[in-house]
């Protein structure tokens, strides 16, 4: 049976011909959204903050890898690097709940910073929270 659209979800259906990556912008709109990601980070978050080399280029650019193929754009990340293994990759940091909600803050705020709304917003906001929360270890 095909899965129903649900009233009560306003997120598009993103599929092979409609996807999440295209709506953001593409390539320029992921990488924007990394960029006022890590600004907010930088000014706003001692937590993230320190979770973070000072020189905060390389997360940029394996964070926008990364988007780039989650958001259904080219997979840089695993092109470049391999499988994202984000748990494992996470392990090292201590990522409590406090850091869970404080990397949502930021995204939240980029994305405001970024204008993202609507359906896009939405079906965003679901998947970094899925996301972030997998990540906990503490």
């Amino acid at each position: 049976m095909a899965d129903l659209p649900r009233p009560h979800d306003p997120s598009p259906a993103y599929g092979p011909d409609n996807l999440p990556y295209d709506a953001i912008g593409g390539d320029s709109g992921v990488r924007g959204l990394v960029e006022a990601f890590y600004d907010r980070i930088r000014d706003e978050s001692t937590l993230l903050r320190d979770m973070h080399p000072p020189d905060d280029r390389e997360s940029r650019e394996k964070l926008y890898e990364f988007l780039s193929g989650w958001l259904g754009g080219p997979q840089l990340y695993i092109e470049k690097r391999g499988h994202p293994r984000l748990r494992m990759r996470h392990m090292p940091f201590a990522v409590s709940q406090e850091a869970v909600d404080e990397w949502l803050r930021c995204m939240g705020l980029a994305m405001d910073d970024r204008e993202i709304s609507g359906g896009l917003r939405h079906f965003l906001e679901q998947r970094f929270s899925h996301t972030a929360n997998f990540m906990r270890n503490r």
